[in-house]
């Protein structure tokens, strides 16, 4: 168990998990660098915005306590739309906050952490990693399929500093926003061979908040626990991943299913394209 006081820098804060991770962190003593209080600073960050500005605002939030002991990258969004429709300009639209800003942020932190020879990098993942086949999130599952596939490799370069990597990959939970999509029908670029499918996503995204179980709270907490070594995590090995959500576990395990199938059922192609001894 971490008995120490940990200096956080959160991003995307304002709502949702961000804002519950706060909380969740300043109940167990923790303090903020995310009004100027003894525990809290709110600092303005569009992570979109230029380098030289995130670095500013990263170095104004060392200069507050003096380090950073945990980052967390949890700003981003998601906004539907058809890979066709949508074009490169959508993806590159997703790819700046979801990928590009997280790795900004992280390349603006890094330097202290390194100095210090220990920290703590935590990415918000997302289910939709693994179950990207489904209309109008594709710009959005790239994003987060490049976010998990970058901490991965985070993981091994940054070991060797004492900086410690983990990935999230949350389900669906009942914050502020989510899965509050528009209509589907605000492109200037709509192709009538998708209006069927639009329409039956149109329908799907209205109802999907019905079904959703994940207590955003308790995701939390949890990731508290698992960054501090108490709570749900004590007396564990670190994770590398924390897996938030009935879910998300169904999708994984679907997904692992589905590849190990491949991998068996085409096996003799596999193995049978090395070159001739």
């Amino acid at each position: 168990m971490s008995t120490a006081q940990l200096v956080w820098f959160i991003t995307g804060a304002s709502q949702g998990f961000g804002r519950r991770l706060v909380q969740a962190a300043l109940s167990r003593g923790d303090k903020q660098a995310a009004a100027h209080h003894d525990v809290l600073a709110v600092l303005a960050l569009d992570v979109t915005s230029e380098r030289q500005v995130i670095r500013n605002v990263v170095d104004e939030a060392v200069g507050i306590w003096g380090r950073i002991d945990v980052l967390v990258n949890n700003a981003g969004y998601g906004y539907p739309g058809l890979v066709e429709e949508g074009g490169t300009d959508w993806i590159r639209l997703q790819f700046e906050t979801n990928f590009f800003g997280l790795m900004e942020v992280t390349n603006a932190v890094l330097p202290h952490m390194r100095s210090k020879r220990k920290g703590t990098l935590v990415n918000m993942g997302s289910r939709s990693a693994w179950k990207p086949e489904v209309p109008f999130i594709g710009p959005y599952s790239a994003s987060k399929a490049a976010v998990h596939a970058i901490t991965e490799t985070l993981s091994v370069e940054l070991a060797q500093f004492g900086i410690r990597v983990l990935l999230i990959e949350p389900g669906g939970f009942l914050t502020e926003g989510a899965y509050c999509y528009p209509p589907f029908n605000n492109s200037d670029k709509m192709i009538p061979d998708y209006d069927e499918m639009r329409t039956q996503a149109t329908s799907g995204f209205a109802t999907i908040r019905k079904g959703i179980r994940g207590d955003p709270d308790k995701a939390m907490s949890a990731i508290v626990d698992v960054v501090r070594g108490e709570g749900v995590a004590q007396g564990r090995e670190w994770p590398g991943y924390l897996i938030l959500g009935e879910d998300v576990e169904t999708d994984i395990n679907r997904k692992m299913k589905k590849i190990a199938s491949v991998l068996d059922t085409w096996s003799d192609v596999t193995r049978g394209v090395n070159l001739e001894a």
